[in-house]
């Protein structure tokens, strides 16, 4: 019998309607039995600034994160695309998990993937994401990529996703990550 599995899904949008929030609900709706999905916001971390770190240690809300990415089996980042790449609060947070001691992000399994109101789903932050993530020692994902476009057609008025192709994307996207993590190790 395999263990349950822990996936850490993480918004890259601090908006209350933000539509990759919304997203990654869905994706936890969509998670078989034995796959938990923890999703959390990036709300409350400050201002990367190692000097935080070196006269306190970290700060409460990125000991938190640090320690939901070390507990988690594997990693999903749901990021919108500001001016061409992802926005500013996930690299904030990356640089803030990513210093040491014991890096969490080394040997993690993770997908990345993006929803935008735009055409283009927000794929051009996915391929500046990834391989920071790839630089850090993470696992990512190659494919399949998920880019959500046209977003505000896709979800209803509450948040929930709507349009079944996206919804069958992300449960193949979900499936794909399932194995990855196996793959290895977890579970």
């Amino acid at each position: 019998m395999t263990r349950e599995l822990r996936l850490l899904a993480i918004s890259g949008s601090l908006r209350k309607g933000s539509f990759n929030t919304a997203a990654l609900r869905a994706l936890g709706a969509l998670a078989p039995e034995g796959v938990l999905v923890e999703v959390r916001t990036l709300h409350g971390i400050p201002l990367y600034n190692e000097d935080l770190r070196e006269d306190g240690g970290f700060p409460p809300e990125v000991t938190a994160l640090r320690e939901a990415v070390r507990a988690a089996d594997a990693l999903v980042i749901a990021t919108p695309e500001y001016n061409y790449s992802f926005p500013g609060v996930i690299k904030n947070a990356v640089d803030w998990i990513s210093r040491p001691p014991q890096q969490p992000f080394l040997d993690k399994p993770a997908v990345v993937f993006s929803v935008s109101p735009g055409i283009t789903g927000g794929v051009r932050a996915q391929w500046a994401l990834k391989p920071v993530l790839a630089g850090l020692g993470a696992l990512v994902l190659p494919r399949p990529e998920v880019a959500i476009g046209s977003a505000r057609a896709k979800f209803d008025d509450k948040g929930a996703l709507v349009d079944e192709d996206s919804r069958k994307r992300l449960a193949a996207l979900l499936e794909a990550l399932i194995a990855w993590t196996r793959r290895f190790g977890a579970g």
